[in-house]
């Protein structure tokens, strides 16, 4: 019989400073060498999240975390005004035309999915052509994506069940909006690429039961489905044995006449590939050979192939090639002075997105990338544009932290702006204002800050502050709006989103200053944030909050063990947390190129060490007011980083205020969640963060 967790009776659990009584965590003797030294891990069996021993451990926490959540006097109030500020109208930027008809998203306000409908022009009235919500009732199906073929008579539509990575793919007949009997069930990491009467995906083998969410992925496949036929007779397109550690995503142009190849996982680029549709039995054409660098192809028009890349550019061009000679290339965009995040062909000019101190900046070129003109956007936010070559005008979104996502209208040959649609809300943010500030870190380098607070602030260090960061992956955090945040700022508080290194608001060299042996300095630079704010006078230790998820989970457990007196509250949310054996798991081994493993040298493993949050935990450690988060789907990071984060924790935890892990149901990565349960999640973390804060609702 298995010897199960004890769990201690709990007592009050909100009663001024006291913390909640939580279950006693079994540790065992479990004990890794690597390179001589010993690394216990007491709590390796909460790895096996299917176990009856883990289940039991994850009902008792998290009914004592429910319990105190529900103890905070002002959560049900807070949940309220989530659910008022988030009861608006949100549309999405229109897709390209197709067989004279127009796709685009709308959720009319507290719609768990958003829908996806058809229209026969832009400004016509629409209709419901796919609706995700009545795929589930609780709206934990997901639309991961839709894809036409080239005569827009048929739409596979990828979903995704509860937050999980797996996908199934669908297809529908577009006229009549009927279901054919294709289906294709395991796909992972895939989109749906047409070519004649079929379409490429991309998928592992049928994981074992019982381990879907946990199994190390591995040998990423291409296979190719003929409409018509079940998923057993589906041919494999392209494998590669020999690397079964990488992935293969196939995608073709629109016409249906060149196919590309993606492989990458070795690095942080990708290798490229380029086949002709056209002419049977033409093989694979290789375009890139160095997977420390990025290529992607934005645009193709006859023979001509338009790449966007960091090859020797770390801020990134825009060049020509053609199939013929597709390793000779032409710069079309040139490396400038800011990072070139996104190119779209339009009225027969190019539009390039260029991305300036974390913001957006827009300019229209010629074809030869001459005759460069500026396109004047609505403030300092974030911008994205959708349009055809051929078309005069086009479409694009604009969001920044006060303003919601509206859509505008583009006349190329003025250059002119009109609003396209703009959501009606019944909150006011006119009384608040955003500032972009910058701080040195502790080296000296200089990083940039945005700051949304309501106007008139004192900076007598009593505000409330919620800092947010990431740092990782070549992703950057730009302006955006959430309505989440509204309840928050209304009661005093400041919205923080540092850009740290280890993001792509500067470049690949940004970048990898947060990569492998110089993580710490996006450990740093988060660091310096708070005590820029501090110094500043915006805050207090006492009145600070930091927040992350997934890689910002990391940065979060980092901080909070490197600097637990800087901060009153600490949200770490789906985080990786054991930098020993995140490989080991799904996705993880991906990460490496980011973050080294523990194996690879005694370098690097001391490295990892030095920060993996799960190992710098101390006994008798007075640590902030702490909230892990995770869910039971997690299939990306999977739960055990933050489960055993939190056994540590509590066991560590010499202070008054709580350790608590809140771990979802039904629910994943984040990505597909339906806003109920966004909403309820929210609600919790604020609550969790005002209250600890000493703010009133």
């Amino acid at each position: 019989m298995k010897k199960f967790l004890t769990i201690v009776t709990m007592a009050s659990l909100i009663s001024g400073a006291c913390a909640p009584k939580v279950p006693v965590t079994r540790e065992d003797d479990t004990i890794d060498v690597y390179f001589g030294t010993e690394v216990a891990d007491p709590y390796r069996w909460l790895e096996d999240d299917r176990s009856e021993e883990t289940l039991a451990w994850v009902e008792a926490q998290n009914k004592v975390t429910d319990h105190y959540l529900k103890g905070i006097p002002f959560r049900g109030k807070l949940l309220e005004r989530l659910k008022e500020v988030s009861n608006y109208g949100k549309i999405g930027i229109p897709g390209r035309e197709r067989n004279g008809k127009w796709y685009f998203y709308r959720n009319d306000g507290l719609q768990n999915q958003s829908v996806l409908y058809e229209a026969d022009a832009p400004d016509a009235e629409p209709r419901v052509f796919l609706d995700p919500n009545t795929l589930s009732e609780d709206g934990t199906v997901a639309l991961k994506g839709t894809y036409f073929n080239h005569d827009c008579s048929l739409m596979a539509y990828g979903i995704s069940r509860s937050g999980s990575d797996w996908q199934e793919f669908y297809v529908m007949d577009v006229k009549t909006g009927a279901l054919l009997e294709d289906h294709i069930e395991w796909a992972k990491f895939s989109g749906a690429a047409w070519h004649g009467d079929g379409f490429y995906y991309s998928a592992y083998g049928i994981p074992e039961a019982g381990h879907e969410f946990s199994v190390k992925n591995e040998g990423h496949k291409v296979y190719y489905h003929k409409i018509g036929t079940p998923q057993s007779e589906d041919k494999v397109f392209f494998e590669n044995p020999a690397e079964p550690l990488r992935f293969y995503l196939l995608d073709t142009n629109e016409e249906e006449t060149l196919a590309f190849l993606y492989e990458d996982g070795a690095d942080v680029g990708n290798n490229l590939y380029v086949k002709d549709l056209r002419k049977a039995g033409s093989p694979f054409v290789q375009i890139t050979e160095d997977m420390k660098n990025s290529c992607s192809p934005v645009e193709t028009d006859g023979e001509k192939i338009y790449l966007l890349t960091n090859k020797n550019a770390p801020l990134n061009r825009l060049v020509e090639t053609t199939l013929k000679n597709p390793k000779a290339w032409k710069d079309v965009l040139p490396e400038g002075d800011c990072v070139l995040e996104g190119v779209t062909f339009v009225g027969e000019r190019i539009i390039g997105t260029y991305m300036k101190d974390a913001a957006t900046r827009a300019y229209s070129f010629a074809l030869d990338g001459s005759d460069r003109k500026e396109i004047a956007l609505p403030g300092l936010g974030s911008a994205s544009f959708n349009g055809r070559l051929h078309e005069p005008w086009c479409y694009y979104a604009y969001t920044s932290f006060t303003v919601p996502g509206s859509i505008y209208k583009l006349d190329i040959a003025s250059l002119e702006s009109s609003v396209h649609a703009a959501p009606e809300t019944a909150f006011d943010l006119s009384d608040f204002v955003t500032e972009q500030v910058f701080f040195s870190s502790k080296d000296g380098t200089r990083i940039p800050m945005f700051l949304t607070y309501r106007k008139g602030i004192e900076k007598d260090g009593s505000n409330p502050v919620y800092l947010y960061g990431y740092g990782g992956f070549d992703i950057s955090l730009n302006p955006g709006f959430s309505a989440t945040r509204i309840p928050f700022l209304e009661k005093g508080g400041i919205y923080a989103q540092a850009n740290l290194r280890g993001g792509g608001e500067y470049g690949e060299k940004w970048h990898l200053a947060g990569t492998r042996l110089q993580k710490q300095n996006v450990f740093d630079d988060f660091i310096g944030a708070a005590e820029w704010l501090i110094a500043e006078g915006y805050t207090s230790p006492e009145k600070l909050a930091i927040v992350g998820g997934s890689n910002g989970g990391l940065l979060v457990g980092a901080c909070m063990t490197q600097r637990p007196d800087l901060y009153a509250v600490a949200v770490p949310q789906v985080g990786v947390m054991d930098m020993l054996r995140y490989h080991k798991f799904t996705i993880g081994w991906n990460w490496a190129p980011d973050y080294g493993t523990s194996e690879e040298s005694e370098e690097m493993f001391r490295c990892l060490c030095s920060y993996s949050p799960l190992h710098n935990l101390k006994p008798g450690t007075v640590y902030p007011a702490t909230l892990v988060t995770t869910a039971d789907h997690d299939d990306r990071v999977v739960p055990a980083h933050s489960f055993k984060f939190a056994a540590t924790l509590q066991k560590c935890q010499a202070g008054s205020a709580p350790a608590l892990i809140r771990i979802d149901t039904k629910a994943g990565h984040g990505g597909g969640k339906p806003l109920a349960k966004v909403l309820e999640e929210q609600a919790d973390i604020y609550g969790f963060l005002m209250y600890n804060l000493g703010m009133k609702y």
